[in-house]
């Protein structure tokens, strides 16, 4: 599978608060309490005790729930900013 955000991607991320309900399938900025320096996008699963779980896209990699446990939830991508969905990223100009 393909992954949904791609490093470069410019994403729109609204902060998610007491009242705000995260639901299984949505796209999040998220921390895990056994590594709080890291800070991941994944894609919810299900809520859990101590937060929620959150895997990737890439069954492959493996730096989400299942190697750190729950995840605390900051924000929802709303939208991805650049680039567009569908379009590919410029290429760099030519060096001088």
């Amino acid at each position: 599978m393909s992954p949904t955000v791609r490093h470069g991607d410019r994403l729109l991320v609204r902060r998610v608060g007491r009242r705000t309900r995260v639901h299984p399938g949505d796209v999040v900025l998220a921390r895990f309490p056994a590594r709080p320096e890291l800070l991941v996008v994944k894609r919810v699963r299900r809520a859990v005790p101590g937060g929620h779980w959150v895997e990737g896209d890439n069954p492959l990699v493996a730096d989400d729930s299942r190697a750190f446990g729950p995840a605390v939830v900051i924000g929802r991508v709303v939208g991805r900013l650049r680039p567009r969905p569908g379009r590919l990223p410029a290429a760099p100009p030519p060096p001088s």
